[in-house]
């Protein structure tokens, strides 16, 4: 039986699905030919896809451009307003530093003449009313103590040093407190300051004093200006709290002087201040 030739041409033509010619290569080869356009035909596409994403994305910016051209964004007015507060109010705490210095030829010597001073000073700390809650040890120190001779250094002997930080809350016995160290052989008082347990109260009170001082300017400003004043967008405050350091008292009082003689302490007034500064929104 003779043997067809089959008509390579629709074989060519069944491979592009039409029954047309595609190519003019073998079937394989023009198969593979159409997937690669199909391929190359599906990125145009994609491209083409961005390509107009972005032109549309450069058309709305230059528009929002265009649109604000000569148009200032909405700022808020704002007005600040300051004012100061001032109490003077008569401290009701003092604190003072008191101990003593010691020195002999061994640390157990030195600590011995420091021990017997330090707690005779608390006990009569004690005695004339200070509490042990206000009373604190702020430091305790030994130091070798050197002679420097012709470039050398021999050892003399040892230094031992206690301090107490003593509140006192009844100030009619600060000239008393003090006079104790005196008493007792304590030979280092550093100082005394006058303050208050609880500042908060007087601050709240200046507050009280600057916050009305507020409230009259902007009723003020509010007429002179011809504004309503809004909503408060900040608010700022600091204080100088202020502290009273009274005249030197006298020697003899630190242990310096032959005579024990009670120091004069006045513990006069201080001053509490407060500066606040309001932000306001007008219209």
């Amino acid at each position: 039986m003779p043997v067809k030739k089959i008509d390579e041409t629709l074989v060519k033509g069944s491979c592009c699905g039409e029954g047309k010619s595609c190519c003019s290569l073998p079937m394989g080869k023009c198969c593979r030919g159409n997937f690669a356009h199909k391929i190359m035909l599906t990125l145009a596409g994609i491209l083409l896809v961005y390509g107009i994403v972005l032109v549309g994305t450069m058309i709305r910016n230059n528009m929002q451009q265009y649109y604000f051209i000569g148009k200032a964004p909405k700022s808020e007015r704002l007005i600040t307003v300051e004012a100061s507060g001032k109490v003077t109010v008569k401290p009701d705490l003092a604190v003072t530093t008191m101990g003593m210095m010691a020195e002999a030829k061994t640390v157990a010597e030195a600590q011995k003449k420091n021990t017997e001073v330090m707690n005779n000073l608390l006990a009569k700390l004690k005695a004339v009313g200070v509490d042990e809650k206000d009373i604190q040890t702020a430091n305790y120190n030994v130091y070798p103590q050197y002679d420097y001779t012709d470039g050398t250094s021999v050892l003399k002997g040892y230094q031992v040093s206690q301090n107490l930080t003593v509140k006192i809350r009844d100030l009619n016995k600060a000239d008393q407190i003090l006079g104790l160290a005196g008493e007792v052989g304590a030979n280092s008082v550093s100082g005394i300051e006058f303050t208050f347990d609880d500042t908060d109260v007087y601050v709240a009170e200046a507050r009280d004093l600057a916050m009305k001082k507020i409230e009259d300017k902007v009723k003020m400003l509010s007429q002179q200006l011809g504004v309503r004043f809004m909503n408060v967008t900040s608010y700022y405050e600091y204080n100088d709290q202020g502290t009273a350091y009274p005249k030197m008292y006298a020697e003899s009082a630190m242990g310096m002087g032959n005579a024990v003689s009670v120091p004069d302490i006045q513990p006069g007034t201080n001053d509490i201040s407060l500066k606040v500064n309001v932000t306001f929104e007008i219209r």
